[in-house]
């Protein structure tokens, strides 16, 4: 016996065996193939998230547009459509929903409150026109008031909706334009 016990015929290697290596690597791909689709969902699912978000935060913006400078034809509701008569007939279809996505970025007020103070000379409803998750543009499919809900071509009058020009289908099935 030698010096801790050991008998000297018995050797003593470090390492692992080849089966023992196989069998790790083997568990490391099984696991591997489980969190790949997971993580592939995992950013589907968050970019469908954004997609959710920036529908809601431009409908949103629409309506309070609408809110603001609401007409029907020639007759002005809205209040600052009553006050500002003329950048409302600019800046708004018939019905009172913007021209373009890009009025909601600046409408300048044409009535006496935009004497007050420069700060009150302009309305925003959005800071900027958002990317598209799905395209990565700032490129939107655009519905008005008078379209049926699956439109895809814009009538040029207003921006009633929008949705997003991909052709993908969400997780649950669904066009994403479809939104």
């Amino acid at each position: 016996m030698g010096e801790f016990g050991w008998n000297k015929s018995t050797s003593i290697h470090g390492g692992v065996t080849l089966i023992e290596l196989l069998v790790t690597l083997v568990i490391m791909f099984i696991l591997a193939s489980v969190a790949l689709p997971f993580t592939k969902v995992s950013a589907k699912r968050a970019q469908e998230l954004e997609l959710r978000q920036t529908l809601r935060t431009v409908r949103v913006a629409i309506d309070d547009f609408r809110r603001d400078w609401a007409r029907d034809g020639s007759t002005l509701l809205g209040p600052l459509c009553v006050k500002n008569q003329l950048a409302c007939k600019e800046q708004t279809g018939v019905t009172g929903y913007p021209k373009s996505l890009e009025t909601l970025l600046k409408v300048e007020l044409t009535g006496g409150e935009a004497q007050v103070g420069e700060q009150s000379k302009i309305r925003r409803y959005l800071r900027k026109i958002p990317i598209d998750p799905m395209t990565d543009t700032t490129e939107w499919g655009l519905r008005c008031y008078q379209d049926e809900p699956d439109e895809t071509r814009w009538c040029g009058e207003d921006v009633f909706d929008i949705y997003t020009t991909s052709d993908k289908k969400a997780l649950d099935g669904t066009p994403y334009r479809e939104w």
